[in-house]
């Protein structure tokens, strides 16, 4: 799934829930065209090794021999036969993968992948993911969130805290004028965050709210506290923050009353921007990432976000053998590997490319994706990864030459459509749902009953919901009907 919904159209009136999120997890499967799939939640993408063998084993005995990443750093295991459910749990619950059945779909947390891995950013965000999935877990008030329900956690680069959270918070170096966190709080003296300060966000509200860092976690649950409140007061139901209706939206001035209340300082701030690391490397770019002290990481992406069992496990094993031990799962569909030395890192990435991973920026499967399709998905109406393969393989990533439509520069974007398409990501899917898309601006590459429909959609924009008159047929197959 995406990190968050398709913009609502100006105007448009909020749904209304009338039931739970159907949400795939780890121990409620969701019965797809090509056996069952489990969603296994990964709270910043973290995992030891230990961990990564368990899914590996997961897939090799149970699944199609493959793990899907999703955008939100987690992994899929497709394939899946009836009546597996028990013995997956049990594979899970051994390796630490299962803290709490009652709270598994709700662990939703993404972090900045290389926050503490480069020269220029801490690692306070990744103390932050694991103190808040510890607090999600203990609340008992947190199981009726939504398996939608979004936390970011951002290191001050910008890289997440662009994705749709519905709480965010920006990691900011220490100044003057922050908040003091609460000797007396739950949580307060922490390491997580004692160096920093965090801002609050909600939503789509600019507004934000200065944290002291160690209360950044707590302050993240009230928030998300804050917002059941509100949509149990709204009646609808709604599953993220911006399906409350209006009269009963959730800001930053609302949330501030709470974490008062909580004994949290927060300090209103009003419409900044995250602050950036403008040196702060690429966390979507593949290659090696250098470190303090020599310390390497590596960060590949999985083709299409889908990895061989052989390809997994050789991570696994340079994770092991070489690494500190773990693995990070980005939301890219990518995956980082730190730890490494100078002497290492360069060979083992050698070694990740010729099993087939993509390892440089220049790779023409760079910023290319695609949803399940055919014929995982019965929705679909082609086998959208197959022809994406082939269109990357002929070298034509977008179909035809001249199709793009909607592509035009909008006020104060002088960038032609052409260039816009050799830096925006590339998404194929087999129909209108998009699942799995990208956030922000993206190269929508859609199956129509006739060819595939090419635009391009701007954070201001929704994707079209019905298909416009189809471009030219493309080098890759023309999509089937359903």
């Amino acid at each position: 799934m995406p990190p968050s919904p398709s913009l609502r159209p100006q105007g448009a009136e909020p749904p209304i829930r009338d039931r739970g999120d159907a949400c795939p997890g780890a121990l409620r499967l969701h019965s797809a065209a090509d056996g069952h799939l489990a969603r296994v939640r990964l709270p910043a993408g973290d995992l030891t090794v230990r961990q990564a063998e368990a899914l590996a084993d997961a897939a090799d005995r149970l699944g199609d021999g493959w793990l899907s990443l999703t955008s939100r750093g987690n992994a899929e295991l497709r394939g899946l036969p009836e009546g597996c459910g028990g013995q997956l749990a049990a594979l899970l619950r051994d390796a630490g993968l299962l803290p709490s059945e009652r709270h598994e779909r709700i662990r939703n947390i993404l972090a900045s992948p290389l926050a503490g891995l480069d020269r220029h950013t801490a690692a306070d965000v990744r103390l932050w993911a694991r103190e808040l999935d510890g607090l999600l877990c203990a609340s008992e008030s947190a199981t009726a969130l939504s398996g939608r329900f979004l936390f970011v956690l951002d290191d001050g680069r910008g890289d997440v805290a662009a994705l749709g959270g519905d709480v965010s918070l920006v990691a900011e170096a220490a100044g003057p004028g922050a908040p003091t966190a609460h000797e007396d709080a739950p949580g307060a003296g922490r390491p997580a965050g004692s160096g920093a300060t965090a801002l609050l966000r909600v939503g789509d509200d600019p507004a934000a709210l200065r944290i002291a860092g160690p209360d950044a976690p707590r302050a993240a649950l009230t928030a998300a506290e804050a917002f059941l409140t509100a949509a149990g007061s709204s009646g609808s139901g709604a599953w993220r923050i911006r399906e409350l209706p209006d009269g009963h939206g959730l800001t930053a001035r609302t949330v501030a009353d709470r974490l008062h209340a909580a004994g949290i300082g927060a300090v209103p701030v009003a419409g900044t921007a995250a602050g950036t690391h403008t040196a702060a490397a690429d966390s979507s770019a593949p290659g090696v990432i250098e470190g303090r002290d020599g310390a390497r990481a590596l960060s590949v992406l999985a083709p299409l976000g889908r990895l061989s069992v052989a390809q997994w496990r050789l991570l696994t094993v340079i994770a092991a053998e070489d690494g500190a031990g773990a693995l990070r799962l980005t939301p890219w569909r990518g995956i980082v590997v730190p730890g490494l030395s100078a002497a290492t890192a360069a060979a083992r990435l050698r070694e990740l490319s010729a099993a087939g991973l993509v390892t440089a920026p220049d790779s023409p499967w760079h910023r290319i994706g695609a949803c399940t399709g055919r014929p995982g998905c019965a929705k679909s109406r082609t086998d959208v990864r197959a022809d994406a393969t082939a269109a990357v393989t002929a070298g034509t990533p977008v179909p035809g030459p001249g199709s793009v439509s909607a592509a035009r520069p909008g006020p104060g974007d002088p960038e032609p459509a052409d260039a816009a398409l050799r830096h925006l990501p590339v998404y194929w899917s087999g129909c209108e749902r998009r699942c799995g898309h990208p956030h922000g601006a993206w190269v929508d590459v859609l199956a129509t009953a006739e060819g595939y429909r090419v635009s391009v959609v701007r954070p201001e924009t929704a994707p079209a919901p019905h298909p416009a008159p189809p471009a030219a047929p493309s080098a890759a197959p023309s999509p089937a009907t359903s």
